[in-house]
């Protein structure tokens, strides 16, 4: 027995799985329905040889649970209630309902939560700002339980099913906007530099500044993490200096919120002494004082349409013709950005 050829009938596949495992075929069932009773040395042992042999469970023969398991990488914010709305939409529309979970700030889950999904044998899992290892997409795969990543932290691969939006192009617009108002010293406080939303706002935001001739001065980009915090301390930061930057782009909502009030502290005003720029568009950046000019990254309809490919991946049918899918940023302009002030 070859690992990897694939056998006559699924059939037969797990009963030479069960053989070469050194157990019974019932023992090797248990192992892809999550069951609880077996052995952890036998059930690391069939794990190893499905992944190897790409076992791959008929879906006709996966009895699933009604339910979308959806992954935060951090579930918190305003942010994470826009994304849980697109895929409750969705799965409501479907008769289905949502399993919320978090990985701690981790990108990858740990192994108990795709022992706890295998067993759960839900729809589908939409990952949002994370991702799977090998084993895990393995273990998964093995029991037909398609998977899509939401807004992927890296590059997910090309096999790996993902929703995303252009964070380039908004990063672009975002500093252009800035630029055409006449701002030539423009401030930036990114995301996590792990995440490649954050390096494409940024680099967004550096060919804004390089088309229009304005030299791109490396102080004035600062690392957040997306929260209000880093915007409050990276902002006080960026406004002590005596060559402080007339504009900044915040890089996400939540850190503009931060900026703002580092920018009260100090007494500037916005927009008159300080122009501001998030990204994201969140339900409270219209009501904020003063209404906040940002970029829209449409997350809950990036959220309807990762639950509604999760869902056709999980149909018998031919899978959909688009599994990387990147959907439209738009610059909303508001109060918060004006010329800068005179010299």
């Amino acid at each position: 027995m070859k690992p990897g050829k694939p056998a006559e009938t699924q059939t037969a596949t797990l009963a030479e799985i069960a053989r070469e495992a050194g157990v019974s075929a019932p023992t090797v069932s248990k192992v892809l329905n999550g069951r609880a009773d077996v052995a952890p040395t036998t059930r690391t042992r069939v794990e190893e040889l499905l992944r190897a042999y790409g076992y791959r469970r008929r879906r006709a023969e996966a009895s699933r649970s009604p339910l979308i398991d959806l992954v935060f990488h951090e579930l918190e914010s305003a942010w994470a209630m826009e994304v849980i709305r697109g895929v409750e939409n969705v799965a409501r529309d479907a008769g289905l309902s949502v399993v919320l979970s978090e990985s701690a700030g981790r990108l990858t889950p740990g192994r108990t939560w795709a022992d706890q999904v295998a067993a759960r044998r839900p729809y589908g899992v939409v990952l949002v700002l994370s991702g799977l290892d090998e084993s895990q997409r393995a273990l998964l795969t093995s029991r037909s339980i398609p998977f899509v990543v939401m807004d992927p932290a890296g590059d997910p691969g090309a096999d790996v099913p993902s929703i995303g939006a252009t964070n380039w192009q908004g990063g672009l617009a975002a500093t252009r906007h800035l630029v055409e108002l006449g701002h030539t010293r423009i401030g930036a406080i990114s995301g996590p530099s792990r995440m490649m939303c954050s390096r494409a706002r940024v680099d967004g935001y550096r060919a804004a500044l390089e088309t229009a001739g304005v030299p791109v001065d490396p102080s004035l980009i600062v690392t957040g993490d997306f929260h209000h915090e880093a915007g409050y301390r990276l902002g006080l930061e960026l406004l002590r200096r005596p060559d402080r930057p007339t504009a900044v782009f915040a890089g996400n909502d939540l850190q503009a919120l931060g900026l703002y009030e580092a920018a009260r502290e100090l007494g500037l005003r916005i927009p008159e002494d300080l122009s501001v720029v998030g990204f994201d568009d969140l339900p409270v950046a219209r009501w904020v004082g003063p209404p906040l000019t940002t970029v829209r990254q449409p997350l809950t309809e990036m959220a309807e349409a990762a639950a509604r490919l999760v869902l056709d991946l999980g149909r018998e049918e031919e899978p959909p013709v688009a599994t990387r899918v990147e959907l439209a940023t738009t610059l909303i302009p508001r109060t918060s950005t004006a010329p800068p002030p005179a010299a």
